[in-house]
């Protein structure tokens, strides 16, 4: 199998490319060259907001299925179509629970895929998508907004996996820090009063789900999460018995909240994942090693 993945030089994106090296898969990655690709990895180096430069860099390259992980919005999906017309069959969106971000709500059930349909939800071009710092504002709308542009103008298949706050691995966020960083040192850690429900999956596993996803031939969102979910006052106990401190809890209602405090349930269900035939592990089989390894370095 030939694989195109768009982005990739961090994080789950980068072992997600090796999980598809391994399995024998052809792999060309895409991005602005500013980290070496893994061995044995064709690298080809394209700003993909600059079409014309991604089109020329893939030249007369096709692929059997296109990894997109860094859409942030229908601009950005809208090049890919122009783009890999014609080079590809398959493209999976790496896509995000922030689609969710508005419509959970406080003791509500985990979300399933169809609470957001890309194939009805209004896309606007006109809101300045190539301003960073608005994408970044409105990261779940534009998440949600590239993938209805995906699912109704592509002629490929289109997937989106609606991935959950990943955590392990080479984490660049910090988020799980801020909270072992805090209970470790005895400073408080500020929740919502009631904070609600999140889903998270680990690192290594989501890449091993997008590189399954890959070869797979189903079409449309799909969820994935590990089992588990857990609210800002559970994370920061399991944080606590794995540090051997005693969380200090404060309770805030605006910001800034720690990170994974949310006023609505982020949960998601992942019964379609399983019935493709994925099975997710439980967060409490990995989340500890997760903070063991985000704890701060005795000097």
């Amino acid at each position: 199998m030939d694989v195109c993945v768009i982005g990739g030089s961090r994080y789950f994106g980068r072992r997600l490319i090796e999980e598809l090296r391994d399995a024998g898969a052809a792999v060309t990655v895409v991005n602005r060259g500013s980290t070496p690709a893994p061995r044995g990895v064709v690298q080809l180096c394209a700003d993909r907001d600059d079409e014309a430069a991604l089109r020329a860099a893939l030249s007369d390259r096709s692929f059997d299925v296109v990894v997109d992980q860094v859409c942030y919005s229908p601009l950005q999906a809208a090049a890919a179509v122009r783009v890999f017309t014609d080079r590809t069959r398959r493209y999976v969106l790496t896509s995000t629970v922030e689609v969710y971000a508005e419509l959970g709500r406080p003791g509500g059930a985990p979300l399933p895929e169809q609470a957001v349909d890309p194939a009805a939800w209004p896309v606007d071009l006109e809101l300045p998508w190539s301003d960073e710092r608005f994408r970044a504002d409105h990261y779940g709308e534009g998440k949600r907004q590239a993938e209805a542009l995906l699912t109704r103008q592509a002629p490929f298949d289109v997937a989106a996996v609606r991935t959950a706050h990943v955590l392990g691995g080479a984490d660049f966020t910090g988020r799980l820090a801020h909270y072992v960083e805090r209970i470790e040192r005895g400073l408080p850690v500020v929740v919502h009063p009631a904070p609600q429900p999140a889903s998270f999956v680990h690192e290594p596993e989501i890449a091993r789900f997008l590189a399954w996803a890959a070869v797979a031939d189903f079409t449309g969102p799909v969820n994935a999460a590990s089992h588990g979910a857990l609210d800002a006052l559970e994370l920061c106990a399991l944080v606590g018995s794995v540090v051997g401190r005693e969380p200090v809890l404060v309770a805030g209602t605006g910001e800034p909240v720690s990170p994974f405090s949310f006023e609505r349930c982020y949960a998601v269900d992942t019964g379609r994942a399983a019935d493709l035939g994925f099975r997710f592990s439980s967060a409490a089989d990995w989340l500890p090693q997760a903070v063991k390894d985000s704890a701060v370095p005795v000097l």
